[in-house]
């Protein structure tokens, strides 16, 4: 699971969503990609987690010197 790609289990997740919505599938069919969606879900999150952990901008303080600090979007305030 760990060398899947953010954007497959996206695609994934998608694809398992539209067969749920379906309605088509087996219970049991059903219960497996839920399950596998889940999975695929907290992959995502956790790829996600450490993406915005490594998102840092250079700065320069009052000093001159470079320091660095998360990234905040624009319109969120800084914690």
């Amino acid at each position: 699971m760990s060398d899947l790609k953010f954007e497959d289990c996206l695609t994934r997740l998608e694809q398992i969503v539209s067969a749920l919505e379906g309605g088509n599938l087996p219970l049991e069919e059903s219960l497996k990609v839920f399950e596998e969606g889940i999975t695929l879900a907290r992959h995502c999150a956790r790829y996600l987690d450490a993406a915005e952990r490594r998102i840092e901008v250079l700065v320069k303080d009052e000093s001159g010197a470079t320091a660095t600090r998360p990234f905040v979007f624009e319109g969120e305030d800084e914690a």
